[in-house]
């Protein structure tokens, strides 16, 4: 199998550390591409037609891409229980609250980067922040004694976004005022997973 990536995408990372938590690793071949929201490379068009990454190249049937999809696939694959059916909604709605964060911290480095300086939105940056901030105090509210819990697809997702907004966003600090999320994601971050799958450019 082959899967259409980049290091520094955060959605890359999080199918990158369910291959490590589910000794898959070695079952894929890393394709890294070089693309944009304005220039999709020619591997990730191929695989996907939305021409995101990633994207999941298969042997025995069409390419599926999508991390959500990709990493269910992996975890189905390994038979493993990051999908626990006990507290499965639980599951979902954090991994889905952590690729929400990674959604507008991902359009606001798009914002800065993609867009001429002299017509970045800058009250755009801050709506987005706004709803990365509303999600972190959630998390740090309502959300630990899940985080603290065995080991499954909600903490994976929420450790990789954070760990983006530290490679993209570390001048917004989002520590502040969070101690028990921070707490929390300075024992995560150092799993060998999260280590061996650190963002690059």
């Amino acid at each position: 199998m082959q899967l259409i990536h980049s290091p520094a995408s955060p959605f890359v990372r999080k199918v990158r550390v369910t291959l490590a938590e589910t000794n898959q690793t070695g079952d894929v071949d890393l394709v890294r591409v070089q693309t944009t929201a304005l220039s999709t490379a020619d591997e990730a068009a191929a695989a996907n037609p939305l021409g995101k990454i990633p994207a999941l190249v298969r042997p025995d049937g069409p390419a599926i891409y999508d991390s959500r999809v990709i990493c269910r696939y992996f975890v189905a694959r390994a038979g493993a229980d990051l999908y626990p059916e006990d507290r499965l909604w639980d599951v979902l709605t954090l991994e889905a609250t952590a690729d929400g964060i990674l959604e507008s911290a991902v359009s606001m480095v798009y914002e800065k980067r993609l867009r001429p300086a002299e017509i970045v939105f800058d009250d755009w940056l801050e709506a987005q922040w706004g709803k990365v901030a509303g999600a972190l105090d959630a998390l740090d509210d309502r959300w630990m004694s899940h985080l603290h819990g065995p080991l499954d697809m909600g903490q994976i997702g929420v450790g990789c976004a954070l760990g983006y907004l530290d490679f993209r966003h570390g001048d917004r600090d989002w520590r502040q005022g969070r101690d028990n999320l921070a707490s929390w994601y300075e024992t995560f971050g150092v799993r060998d997973s999260m280590v061996a799958t650190a963002p690059s450019d």
